[in-house]
């Protein structure tokens, strides 16, 4: 049987759990604009409408659609530039194009070593194993692409990489695409395959290199190194990569800045 309190007047209160949550009014709108970008109705790289645009289209105040626009800008889904408007942010600019990349030269410099070389060993398409399924959120046994291939910074092979990724999302990936394509993966898989990574998390450890690892990486068995493996996600939480990555430290450290 339901239980009710009742105020010092003697009048009926409702249950606390049954008080109904509702979400901030600004968070509704942030939730409606993310709606939109998952559905593309603004690609990467393009404006989306002005705060004044939005809300007349939400029948909200400039306010509460500037608040929402500012969640996503902190979450770096949407970027402001000065006096031309809200752009949905591409992993084809400058400034982003390093944002998943936390491995940094010793000398601080990664303009000293230039873009990664990109040398693909393997593009193939086979079916989830029990953990990549787990993490892609797919069931054991779908189709998906497996890739391997080795980065190279100033001609020195610095991180061996394999990734699988849904093979529905990314039908008709080849191994000439991911090694001809001229800037970050990222941006290939937006322009190509209509899929932006938001976010990503990752699990770091030290292990020791095995002899396949130390021939790839030109480093002796048992060398140290960084294995690094993470999860990309594109809007609403939905995992679209599992990349695992083994990095070489003897030139290059992880560099995190943490607010």
């Amino acid at each position: 049987m339901a239980t009710h309190t009742a105020d010092a007047a003697g009048v009926a209160l409702t249950p606390p759990s049954a008080t109904p949550a509702f979400s901030p009014l600004y968070q509704q709108i942030k939730g409606l604009i993310l709606q939109s970008l998952e559905a593309g109705e603004w690609k990467p790289g393009e404006a989306i409408p002005s705060e004044m645009d939005l809300s007349a289209r939400f029948r909200v105040s400039q306010g509460t659609v500037r608040k929402a626009i500012d969640e996503l800008a902190a979450e770096n889904l949407v970027v402001r530039r000065q006096g031309k408007g809200t752009f949905v942010s591409t992993h084809s600019e400058q400034h982003v194009q390093y944002r998943f990349l936390k491995l940094m030269p010793d000398n601080g410099d990664r303009n000293s070593e230039g873009p990664a070389q990109r040398r693909v060993l393997e593009c193939k398409r086979s079916r989830a194993t029990a953990d990549v399924a787990r993490a892609l959120s797919v069931r054991s046994g779908d189709p998906v692409i497996q890739v391997r291939r080795v980065l190279a910074f100033a001609a020195v092979p610095t991180i061996l990489e394999d990734l699988w990724l849904p093979g529905t999302a990314f039908k008709g990936l080849t191994a000439e695409q991911m090694a001809g394509y001229h800037g970050p993966t990222y941006a290939m898989f937006e322009v190509e395959f209509g899929v932006r990574m938001v976010r990503a998390e990752e699990k770091i450890r030290a292990v020791a290199a095995d002899d396949v690892q130390a021939a790839l990486l030109n480093v002796s068995t048992q060398a140290p190194l960084l294995s690094v493996e993470r999860i990309a996600y594109t809007y609403n939480d939905m995992p679209m990569e599992l990349r695992r990555g083994l990095y070489r430290t003897d030139t290059h450290h992880y560099r995190n800045e943490l607010n």
